[in-house]
């Protein structure tokens, strides 16, 4: 199947048109073709394209013929009913059309997948995997990821986590405040519930026997609980002794524990007083099935559970499993698993052998570092990956040296990848310690999942080997103190989520010196800081890094700054990239974050792909990747101040900064006038991003040639310019208090002259066009828009397309999640076409055709007319029409999505800036030097 280039985003947009279109009316059968034309048009195929309708069968009876209404020969099949019609009756004529096809002898054009709709549903089934998805005609633009095959697409099946780790989160923090209510001391408690932590799962993972601690707690500690913090230290100190050690006189039920070592029972606790209520609630825990916890994800709560009640919402700040498996699998597994799939079907026995043994040498000698580990999450769920990959390693070693059938004596000789591989980097000392442990639990689970391939029971204590976790700043540690940078692999990770705005002064001082005085880093996030000190730790290594981050650091003015750092400097190449998605969090309250993965090195390599996770993941190759996750050039978009090209500037509006002295609400302005005869001459419409969108009035004083009398004896504005005074000489800049000397003018003035077009600076991310327009210059532009002077119907129709939309959502930073129209990084960079006469007249013909068709609505709003649901069908269909007389201004072909799009006009900034660069070195060689002095003698 070719492999198609539309996003995910540009589908959905597809996909709601055409629910618009045949949402809600009766149609017949008859109309089946028209339906599934359009259909296939949303996912960028054409329906003959790829099916042929009325495909022939025999009749099941054996006389005659049946037609299948759409058959894709090997793909897909698609039987088709009137409104309100039976899909259970179509899927079982389907499938006897299917048997038929079976009877007939063509297997090869039997159908993996089976379409159903009766123009109000949709049903699909997939035949090889035995799943099956109905969804209503309106919900088809938020399932498209289930058609992604008919786009091209792969996908890549992530499992939702367990969320029994959520019940044994809470269970903890439950038994977290007993303790702490009853004057446990905090400072050693995290400490107390690690090692309950391993009680817990020990014996539900057979280190201890089945029910050993639960059956301790309820045998040898008293009803009231009295006793329980007593005989807790005495067991810490048992699993710290070795069997030969401990005293004779111990009860059995202390001698039946194993030694468990590893440091984790050997620091001396205080006794925890305890009472009824936290025998109770410790034995509530033992109730858990403990072998179902991941402890990558659990480690993550269970810090989680330590945090004032004020701050605590469980695992709301940490990365869930199927997050973790979209770093490490493309980073690394993907490629190992690649890689002994080329071994296993070699022919030569003995080569097979051997290369396998070196792919056991490899994986044994690999070597991780987390530098903002937490709780090890991200290093944990890497160690089970590459133990599993190693578990099947070492039954294809067995079977290749005819042990396969023998009894092993000692799995551990068969087992080399070690905990001790993995190496992290975190501030906090208790999650260093969480992740030790969590480490050497799932240690113990891979070593039981071995145990059962093997058939061979595996128990690794005493606990020997540990995960090197290092309490310390990650920003001021060297990370070669840690693992040796000749030695690391792989770096993965997600650094803090912290934006430059919420910083505290210590963390703007570690960005600051990460970067070393770059210009322009005081606007980069926290996380940006390990790009760069990955970046200087990588050179001249193979070591591949993967960070999970906020998308804001591929939006706005921060890709610019770090990105050209990165590219110049340190010869970084991007790797792959998952493009925005909303982070998951194992937590019931998710944490509303939407983050990027990019995978990067400082070598090149030829298999890079970019990841959509939308829903089901999908994957693309690219030649090379931007750092906006697109196909394109190592190139960052930067602030300038003026246009690439020759057209009009964009200039932003005027600020007040009055304190609300200039400014006349609409319900303020009678009452104003009212009482101040004369005023009404200065008073001009003010033209704000809210009162133009949604059509509202809000009025200004514009006293920029006003007479000195007016200003003395028109009362109203002579109290108004007072508060605008006091409110300047209050600020703490500068500039604003200088300003206090002219209260009667706007602290920023550049207002047009001309008629103008007005761009609001911030606009709903809902809306598939920003909402340009014209007005006077009577109108005072606010800052929170921008104005054209001197835009003509060309430039507002180039503007108001879908093209520019695309550039602009590409490249833009954001307002919580609004686009922020920005005119050094938006405008100023949009490379603008060299159409013939004819398509710049198409495009002014088109641009005229959406103000007109705005103007049929007199009584809706920009807000209501610009919303997906509420746009009227003519007006989308004005812009239709101006997207593709744009479209042709570029390219004949037009395009076909939004990333095309937006990749063709990356590859036009790429030209434009060497050109700029060719003409700066030019300008530079022709300019004559100055004549030197002569020297006295």
């Amino acid at each position: 199947m070719a492999m198609l280039t539309l996003s995910l985003a540009e589908i959905r947009n597809r996909a709601q048109k055409f629910a618009n279109e045949w949402q809600g009316e009766t149609r017949e059968h008859a109309e089946a073709k028209s339906f599934w034309d359009g259909f296939f048009q949303v996912f960028g195929r054409t329906r003959r394209e790829v099916a042929s309708f009325e495909d022939p069968v025999k009749k099941l009876e054996g006389q005659g013929k049946h037609f299948i209404d759409l058959l894709w020969k090997g793909v897909l099949m698609a039987e088709h009913k009137s409104a309100g019609k039976d899909l259970g009756k179509a899927e079982s004529q389907a499938m006897g059309y299917i048997q038929e096809l079976i009877n007939s002898g063509r297997r090869v054009e039997v159908p993996r997948y089976l379409i159903l709709s009766d123009f109000a549903r949709i049903a699909l089934h997939d035949l090889d995997e035995g799943k099956q998805w109905e969804i209503k005609l309106e919900d088809l633009p938020k399932n498209v990821e289930a058609f992604g095959f008919l786009a091209g697409m792969r996908q890549v099946e992530i499992k939702p986590q367990d969320p029994v780790n959520i019940e044994a989160a809470e269970k903890m923090a439950e038994l977290h405040d007993a303790l702490l209510e009853g004057g446990y001391p905090s400072e050693q408690l995290d400490q107390f519930l690690t090692r309950i932590l391993f009680c817990l799962f020990a014996e539900d993972t057979q280190i201890f026997e089945a029910n050993q601690f639960a059956s301790f707690l309820l045998n040898e500690t008293r009803d009231d609980g009295s006793d329980l913090g007593a005989q807790l230290a005495q067991l810490f100190s048992v699993l710290n002794t070795h069997e030969d050690k401990r005293q004779k006189t111990l009860g059995e039920h202390f001698h039946a524990f194993p030694y468990v070592n590893g440091r984790l029972f050997a620091d001396h606790l205080p006794f925890a007083g305890t009472d009824s209520k936290m025998r109770e609630t410790l034995l509530a825990t033992t109730d858990l099935n403990w072998s179902r916890i991941s402890p990558a994800i659990f480690g993550s709560m269970f810090q989680g559970v330590m945090e004032p009640k004020e701050r605590r919402q469980v695992g709301a700040h940490y990365t869930g499993e199927p997050d973790i498996l979209k770093v490490i699998n493309p980073l690394f597994m993907d490629n190992l698993r690649a890689e002994l799939a080329v071994i296993l079907p070699l022919k030569d026995k003995k080569e097979r052998l051997r290369r396998v043994r070196a792919f056991h040498d490899k994986i044994a000698t690999l070597n991780f570092l987390d530098p903002a580990c937490g709780c090890g999450n991200f290093l944990i769920i890497a160690y089970r990956e590459l133990r599993a990959l190693e578990t099947e390693v070492i039954k294809h070693e067995l079977q290749l040296t005819g042990q396969a059938n023998q009894t092993i004596t000692d799995i551990e000789l068969l087992t080399r990848v070690r905990v001790s591989q993995f190496h992290g980097i975190e501030i906090g000392h208790f999650p260093a310690e969480i992740a030790r442990v969590a480490m050497w639990l799932m240690d113990h689970q891979a070593n039981m999942h071995l145990s059962k391939e093997l058939g061979r029971y595996f128990l690794r204590l005493p606990l020997t080997d540990a995960a090197n976790i290092v309490a310390g700043n990650a920003l001021q540690i060297p990370w070669e103190s840690v693992v040796a940078k000749d030695k690391c692999s792989f770096i993965l990770g997600n650094p803090p989520f912290v934006g430059k705005h919420l910083m505290t002064p210590e963390q703007g001082q570690d960005v600051e010196r990460a970067w070393g005085g770059l210009k322009g880093s005081g606007v980069l996030d926290f996380v940006t800081a390990w790009y760069r000190l990955a970046a200087q730790y990588i050179q001249g290594t193979k070591i591949s890094v993967a960070f999970v981050s906020t998308n804001s650091i591929t939006q706005g003015e921060q890709p610019g700054i770090y990105w050209s750092e990165l590219f110049n400097r340190f010869k970084i190449k991007i790797h792959f990239g998952y493009r925005t998605f909303k982070w998951l969090s194992e937590a019931r309250g998710r944490a509303n974050v939407h983050v990027v993965i990019i995978g990067f090195g400082a070598y090149d390599r030829p298999d890079k792909k970019i990841f959509d996770a939308g829903g089901a993941v999908t994957v693309q190759n690219a030649s090379n990747i931007s750092p906006y996750l697109i196909e394109g050039a190592d190139l960052a978009v930067r602030s300038r101040n003026k246009p690439l090209q020759d057209v009009p500037r964009c200039v932003y509006g005027n600020k007040p900064t009055d304190g609300g002295g200039l400014i006349i609400e609409e319900e303020d302005r009678g009452d104003f006038l009212n009482q101040n005869p004369g005023a009404d001459k200065y008073i001009r419409p003010l033209l704000c991003a809210e009162e133009y969108l949604y059509n509202k009035a809000r009025w200004c004083l514009w006293l920029l040639n006003a007479t000195p009398a007016d200003l003395r004896t028109i009362g109203g504005i002579k109290d108004r310019l007072q508060r605008v005074k006091e409110f300047r000489l209050s600020s703490p800049k500068l500039p604003t208090q200088r300003m206090a000397n002219q209260p009667s003018l706007f602290a920023e003035i550049r207002q047009p002259t001309t008629e103008f077009m007005v761009v609001p600076q911030h606009t709903s991310e809902n809306r598939h066009y920003v909402p340009f327009g014209y007005f006077g210059p009577e109108n005072v532009i606010h800052n929170s828009c921008s104005a054209i002077p001197g835009a003509t119907p060309y430039h507002f129709g180039i503007l108001a397309s879908g093209l520019h939309m695309a550039w602009m959502k590409q490249i833009c930073g954001r307002l919580e999640s609004r686009y922020r129209y920005s005119t050094q990084l938006v405008y100023n960079n949009f490379p603008w076409p060299t159409p013939t006469a004819p398509q710049k007249s198409a495009v002014e013909r088109a641009g005229q055709a959406v103000l007109e068709a705005r103007a049929q609505f007199p009584d809706s709003n920009l807000a209501d007319l610009y919303d997906p649901v509420s746009m009227p069908p003519l007006l989308a269909k004005a812009h239709e029409t101006l997207d593709r007389a744009v479209d042709k201004c570029y390219r004949a072909t037009g395009f076909q999505s939004d990333r095309e799009r937006v990749e063709y006009l990356f590859k036009l900034y790429e030209g434009l800036i060497a050109n700029e660069d060719e003409l700066l070195a030019a300008s530079k060689t022709k300019r004559p030097k100055k004549a030197q002095k002569e020297s006295p003698n």
